[in-house]
């Protein structure tokens, strides 16, 4: 049987619905995670973990899971295409989200979440790949934004989701809606989605093949540096994911209305990943994220000296941390973008690449800062700022000192 012919993004579907299927695909990760953090108390309390900031470990092992998995998804999905692997690991999802429905102990809660976590990976790698194989450059960081546009909606909501099954049912019922919305996933590519692979861009599943991809891949300067840069930032990022519930409800005491300050922290990041989708064409990735990136520091270093020195409200934490959030938006989008700007023939290798650094260093990151946490908004903002300046750093050296270009992005059309 001869392989697929090219697809092209005009032949495949309509842009707005290659972007609803990426979102539909990292709002499944999305979900998985936001929607457990209203209910980390009552899982605490039923399954009894070692010590009380070890319930931040169920979304810790998600993030690891969802990070190693990665390295193998890119070259499945180089070797085999986007759509069988796609629903495969759709299908271990479902099974992995049995367990955790019917997990007896913490522990065995956690491993299951692990393979949750490593079943979602597939999600963001093939999302990427998809998104390279019918785009590039400053085309590819535009859909990327207002696909992120749309899925930051998803932050917003998720930790109200959670909040709403949890008061009508017992917290394995998330476990439910979860399973739900993956089988819905998984019928919309069954249908809708066709082979975007193309066809002279199959790779042989041989170790020293892959061994040669991921080579190739960590040897492009571009890659390796905004991977890096990645796993600095969404360090403090993740720390956020695993603190917010206890500083929200505990610290300020805000309680099952947690899910409204989340809220308004990640509504505030949405709205730059819609400016990022306006502005990215004319501006390009390197000027927008080095911007964001530079004014995240900042604000993160002065919420850390205004905490320090004992001036600590709500108001105050929750409008300064979504100022230094929102800028979020103006990051992720480009940075993925200009980490794959030189490996479109090796798309779904390099995006599992970036993935799995920029996921488990990152995780790691932010479980170090998260627990850290002692009734005290102050660990999380001094992990970001001081992650701020780490990847600045690691942004300085990629681009040999040279920021706020324009580099190559202009003509990878």
């Amino acid at each position: 049987m001869s392989p697929p012919s090219p697809v092209r993004l005009k032949d495949a579907m309509s842009k707005w619905e290659l972007i609803g299927i990426l979102v539909v695909m990292t709002a499944l990760v999305a979900l998985s995670i936001d929607m457990m953090l209203p209910a980390l108390p009552d899982i605490a309390e039923s399954l009894n973990p070692a010590e009380e900031n070890h319930r931040q470990l169920v979304v810790t092992a998600f993030l690891i899971g969802f990070g190693v998995a990665q390295l193998l998804y890119g070259p499945l999905a180089d070797r085999f295409g986007r759509k069988p692997v796609i629903l495969g690991a759709l299908a271990f999802y479902g099974v992995a989200t049995l367990v955790c429905l019917v997990a007896a102990s913490f522990e065995t809660l956690l491993l299951a979440r692990f393979f949750q976590g490593a079943a979602a990976a597939a999600c963001r790698v093939i999302a990427t790949a998809i998104a390279r194989d019918l785009t590039s450059g400053r085309r590819m960081a535009e859909v990327m934004s207002m696909a992120m546009t749309v899925f930051m909606i998803v932050p917003i909501i998720a930790p109200a989701l959670g909040q709403l099954i949890l008061m009508i049912a017992p917290w394995r019922w998330i476990f439910v809606a979860l399973l739900l919305f993956a089988a819905g996933l998984a019928l919309w590519l069954i249908f809708r989605l066709p082979e975007t692979l193309h066809p002279e861009y199959r790779r042989p599943l041989r170790p020293l093949a892959i061994l040669a991809s991921y080579r190739e891949a960590t040897g492009d300067r571009l890659l390796l540096g905004y991977t890096l840069a990645g796993a600095a930032f969404f360090g403090g990022l993740y720390g956020f994911l695993n603190t917010a519930e206890q500083i929200f409800a505990e610290h300020y005491g805000l309680g099952d209305a947690f899910p409204i300050a989340f809220a308004a922290v990640a509504g505030a990041m949405s709205v730059t990943s819609y400016v990022n989708s306006r502005l990215v064409g004319r501006l390009g990735q390197r000027r927008l994220s080095h911007g964001a990136l530079f004014a995240f520091t900042a604000i993160s270093s002065l919420h850390a000296i205004v905490i320090a020195a004992g001036v600590d409200s709500l108001p105050l934490f929750i409008v300064m941390l979504a100022a230094a959030m929102m800028l979020l938006g103006l990051i992720a989008a480009n940075f993925s973008a200009l980490a794959m700007e030189n490996v479109g023939h090796i798309a779904g290798t390099a995006s599992a690449a970036y993935g799995f650094a920029s996921g488990v260093i990152g995780a790691i990151i932010g479980a170090g800062i998260g627990q850290l946490y002692a009734d005290s908004a102050l660990p999380l903002v001094a992990g970001q700022a001081v992650m701020g300046l780490v990847t600045i750093g690691l942004v300085v050296l990629t681009e040999g000192g040279r920021l706020f270009g324009v580099g190559d992005e202009a003509s990878a059309e």
